[in-house]
């Protein structure tokens, strides 16, 4: 079953196109995971992970594919609506030590940047089994991309929980005003996932951002939309659905 479903997700990612499965799938956290891993082996390197911290919930995480980002201002290719999310990221600019599941949130700090993103999202699942929870996480929790914006400048290492954000799609607003970042804390978020990935998918590495999730609900939007985001004390981000 994994192996078919690894094929199966990797030909849906190559040619665009969803593939419909109607039973066998993922049960698991455990076999979800062995899913994004045989994925990632065959399709290449790891530019971010996400990440779903929730009090009372088993953390999740899922890669996000280096050639799946772009900077800001970038024109992305759309079949048809695509999802939306504006987040928090942390950008590991200095590669972590050995020994850094075990570090304080505080003290990963000093091994991160913050950048605003946009999290593209969508799936390569049709079917009934495509809001399947373990499905979803199996298919990298249907990211379909990052959209990287600026970094934050002369940063000294506060959290961020509340934000002040905004986000449009063409003229309709989907945030204005403050934002709670899930969980509470995007630093703790960062020191959650340092603490459970291990050697996942590679691990955390140098050059990498994790992005502490959205902080409104999934938007989906039609091609043709430009996407504006701005999180203050970071700064600004920007796509165009084409």
């Amino acid at each position: 079953m994994i192996e078919d479903w690894i094929e199966n997700l990797i030909l849906a990612r190559r040619s665009g196109t969803r593939f419909a499965p109607t039973e066998n799938g993922p049960r698991t956290a455990a076999q979800a995971y062995d899913i994004q891993a045989g994925v990632v082996g065959k399709i290449g390197a790891v530019g971010a992970f996400k990440t779903a911290r929730k009090p009372g919930e088993v953390m999740t995480f899922a890669p996000i594919f280096a050639a799946n980002l772009v900077q800001s201002g970038a024109d992305v290719p759309v079949s048809g609506m695509m999802g939306i999310e504006l987040e928090v990221g942390l950008y590991i600019h200095t590669n972590l030590p050995p020994d850094h599941a075990g570090l304080s949130a505080s003290a990963l700090a000093a091994f991160v940047t913050p950048v605003v993103v946009i999290e593209l999202v969508d799936t390569r699942v049709a079917g009934p089994l495509a809001n399947d929870p373990m499905v979803k996480l199996a298919d990298n929790q249907i990211n379909a991309g990052l959209v990287v914006g600026d970094h934050a400048l002369d940063w000294a290492g506060a959290d961020f929980g509340t934000v002040a954000a905004k986000f449009t799609a063409g003229s309709e607003v989907i945030l204005d005003g403050a934002a709670s970042v899930p969980g509470g804390s995007a630093l703790e978020t960062f020191a959650a996932l340092a603490q459970h990935l291990g050697p996942h998918c590679g691990g955390l590495q140098q050059g990498q951002i994790v992005i502490a999730g959205s902080l409104h609900p999934l938007v989906y939007v039609p091609k043709g939309t430009i996407v504006q985001g701005q999180i203050a004390g970071i700064g600004t981000v920007r796509v165009n659905l084409v």
